[in-house]
This record gives structure tokens, sequence and C-alpha cells, in this order.
């Protein structure tokens, strides 16, 4: 990479990350396959090469592998890069057993993620998702009581709905929602990225690339293991692929047109949609890392988005985003 990222502002909150982060979960989890750690560990140290000052894990994923790989990564990096990760869940042997933001329960999940990270303080420590057993004014004041303790800098939820932003924030500020966002899964744009806007909360879209899907590196072939999550996905489904394939043929045009590529195109028209987006595509391979990063300096003018918007608008997305089944694990 021969320019350095610029950086975004998530909100108010005084966070300042790259503009493009990096999802690290596939390297241990949801995919079928766990990478191997040197390897991953490498990748990660070039990102942070190439700029990339924003990394996201959680404990959930593997459970805990992978923040014990992002806090090996990142450790020469301590205090240059923010590491964002999870709470949430409840655990036995190494099993999730369910939703668990109870306050005794994110005090233990800080002490273990500090030192499985490998840190002295959590950048962003999102609740991975809302847990309708604690009311959320408790799991944002246990949080509150961690960033006064010096153990976490700031809050974030992830797939929250407005009431429950509102009410969290009133607590402790949230400084960052995470929620999946991309081209054919633009539900946030209701409600939610209004509320962020007026309350100055940044926007952290995960699966910004649709799980793989706006690559353009699928087609109606494609298959997933069954170890892989994208199988029981389904809009991915091999007759909703096919439906879908028109989201892929609009980005492709652009792409063609402008010589990069379509993920490039669908992480380029995230960041041209608020100046505090910050989507985090994951990746276990160097050169779609180096592709992704790429979409930084990819401008779309305002006709090139009118196009893409006015063009997405009439495709209706076939499939659901997730199964029930998943929706429990862990909707990623």
């Amino acid at each position: 990479m021969e320019a350095k990222i610029q950086k975004r502002s998530l909100g108010n909150s005084g966070l300042e990350v790259s503009a493009i982060g990096l999802g690290c979960m596939g390297m241990s989890f949801g995919y079928g396959t766990i990478s191997d750690t040197k390897e991953m560990i490498a990748l990660i140290r070039s990102a942070v090469e190439s700029g990339v000052t924003f990394f996201d894990t959680a404990e959930v994923y593997g459970p805990y592998i992978n923040e014990e790989l992002v806090g090996e990564a990142l450790e020469p990096f301590r205090g240059k890069v923010a590491i964002a990760t999870k709470f949430g869940f409840n655990f036995q042997d190494g099993v999730n057993t369910g939703l668990n933001s109870r306050p005794e329960n994110i005090r233990k999940v800080a002490e273990e993620s500090l030192k499985r990270l490998r840190i002295d303080a959590i950048d962003l420590f999102y609740q991975h998702r809302v847990d309708p057993n604690v009311p959320i004014e408790d799991v944002a004041g246990a949080v509150k009581d961690l960033i006064q303790a010096g153990k976490v800098r700031h809050f974030g939820l992830s797939e929250a709905g407005v009431q429950i932003i509102r009410r969290a924030h009133a607590v402790q500020p949230v400084s960052a929602l995470q929620s999946e966002y991309s081209l054919w899964w633009r539900e946030p744009e209701e409600e939610i990225i209004p509320t962020l806007e007026e309350l100055g909360i940044g926007f952290v879209p995960f699966s910004p690339l649709g799980k793989g899907f706006l690559t353009g590196k699928m087609d109606t072939s494609t298959t997933f293991d069954n170890k892989d999550f994208r199988s029981t996905v389904p809009r991915m489904s091999p007759e909703n692929l096919k439906a879908n394939m028109a989201f892929v043929d609009l980005i492709s045009v652009v792409a063609q047109r402008k010589n990069v590529t379509p993920a490039q195109i669908a992480l380029a028209w995230i960041l041209a949609q608020k100046p505090w987006f910050v989507p985090i595509p994951g990746t276990t391979k160097l050169h779609r890392l180096q592709e992704n990063l790429g979409a930084a300096s990819v401008e779309l003018s305002p006709d090139e988005l009118l196009e893409i918007n006015t063009a997405s608008a009439g495709i209706a997305v076939q499939g659901e985003r997730y199964s029930g089944g998943s929706a429990k694990m862990i909707n990623r």
C-alpha cells in the first residue's frame, strides 16, 4: 500500500481510527476452518503496516482463541492501535449457552479479555447482543464503572434498536454501534442511522461485503462447507444467490468503469455515506486485505452514488439475513 489510510472519528466520542478496520472473527470462527496462527499474526501485522488502527474481536469467537490471536499479533503495537471486543454470553466448557449481560459477568469478561488481549484498557467494549433479561441501564452502568476504573475507554452496542441505544446513551455515552450494513442490507437507514447522527454515535458496519457475496467471487454454483455458518444463511441458498446476483452485476458495472474491484465499490459506497462510518471487512488473505484497504482511496462521485442507490433500490433482496438457529448462535 503506497498511501496510509485516512482516519475517521467515531461520532463525538473522541475515538479516532483508520477509515477501514479489520474484522478478525473469520480467522478463528464461523467459516468452518481455523486459520494458521502464524499466518494470521503476519496478516494482522501487515494491516498495521498498511495503516489499519482498528481491530475487531470478541470473546465468543472461538470462544477465546480469536482474542488470544489478536492480543499476540498486536502486542508490539500497544498504544498505537484500537482494539474492540465484546461481552454478553455465557460459556460452559467452552460452549456458548446463551446471553448473559449481568454486571458481574461484564466485569469478569473485561478482566479475562484484558489478559487475553495483553492490554491495560479495552479501547471499545461492545455489548455483543442485547440481553432481554438485563435492563440496558444496568449494562451501561457496569461499563461506566469499568471506564471510571480505567479498564475500558469506550462503550459500544451491537445490533441494538433505537430505544435501547437511547436508554444506554443516557447512562453512559455510547461511542459506537456495530450492526450489519451493506448495499444488500440497508435496514439501519430507516431509524438507526438518523438516531446515531442525532446522538453523535459512530457506526461500525460489519459484513460490509455481504459475508463475501458483494466481492463478486460467488456464483449460483457456490456451496459452503457444513461448518461454514453461511451454509445456513437463507439469503445464500443457491436459488436466492441467483436472484441476488443483480447486486453484484450492478457494482461490477461501476467497478469495471473505474478500473477497481466490486469489493472496493461496495466498501467505497459505505465510506461515502457518512464521515463517521467505519466498516470492518474481515479476511484471512493478504491480497484481499490490500484490496479492501484500497477502497479507502476510491472516490465515488455524486452521480455514481445516485446511480448505485437508484439501481439497488429497484432490487428486492431474496432470503432472510439469518436462519432461526444461527440467530441464537451469534448473528454475525
